[in-house]
């Protein structure tokens, strides 16, 4: 791996099985198998997907509904593993995907802290020092014993976006969460990516805002129909991509 990149993506490309057949239940769906009687459809979601992200850059990724951008985060997030091509990580990664995705609605914001933090690799203890600080970015200082299941989404988010930035990351990856709750909390999460961003953290992230990737990106990718369409200097991806609205 180059010394000098936090990412690096080669050649990579994703298949996925679609079902030709409706299948109601899952006696059907056994039935079937057993009877050898499934039949799918080959969809390849990203094909042949080069590039490298440097150290302390902000990357974009753009494209429209479709093109592959969160499958291309999931694998570099090390969700998915993709079909071809690998991909090489110098970093922790602290990934912004579904906020909340991983909670346990039952629980309190409390209990969902501390799991969501192990779930990053955090103990206990290091959650102490960070509980505070996490509840009350959020805003949910009132809610801490509340259980999840009766939160709005926008406060599950909020609460998401508080345990994934409560660590300075080496690369943070971005999927289009900061319409998180009403116009001053979004500025809250827009400064503190801005923070880690002059604090020397790699950024990947998309958007499908023009203005936000211009403001952000000094290079930029753009996907279309799982492939590369443009790579390069922000300014000139942008033109491509506004070309295609």
């Amino acid at each position: 791996m180059n010394v000098e990149s936090a990412i690096e993506v080669n050649d990579v490309s994703m298949m996925f099985h679609l079902s030709k057949d409706r299948i109601v239940g899952l006696k059907e769906y056994i039935i079937k198998a057993v009877k050898r009687q499934l039949f799918y459809e080959e969809f390849w979601a990203l094909r042949n997907i080069s590039f490298d992200v440097k150290k302390g850059e902000v990357f974009g990724i753009m494209g429209l509904n479709g093109a592959g951008k969160s499958t291309l985060l999931r694998i570099i997030a090390g969700v998915f593993k993709p079909t071809k091509g690998y991909v090489v990580i110098n970093g922790a990664i602290s990934p912004l995907l579904e906020l909340g995705a991983g909670f346990s609605p039952e629980f309190s914001a409390r209990d969902n802290i501390y799991m969501n933090g192990a779930m990053y690799g955090h103990s206990p203890k290091f959650m102490d020092k960070l509980y505070n600080e996490i509840i009350e970015f959020a805003e949910l200082k009132d809610f801490e014993n509340v259980a999840l299941k009766n939160f709005s989404t926008g406060m599950s988010a909020r609460l998401g976006f508080s345990i994934a930035t409560s660590v300075q990351p080496d690369i943070l990856i971005v999927d289009e969460v900061l319409g998180v709750g009403d116009y001053l909390f979004r500025k809250k999460c827009e400064d503190r990516i801005n923070a880690m961003i002059s604090n020397g953290a790699t950024v990947l992230i998309v958007s499908h805002s023009i203005s936000t990737i211009k403001e952000m990106c000094t290079r930029a990718i753009l996907l279309e129909k799982g492939e590369v369409k443009c790579l390069g200097n922000v300014d000139e991806v942008c033109e491509v991509y506004g070309d295609n609205l």
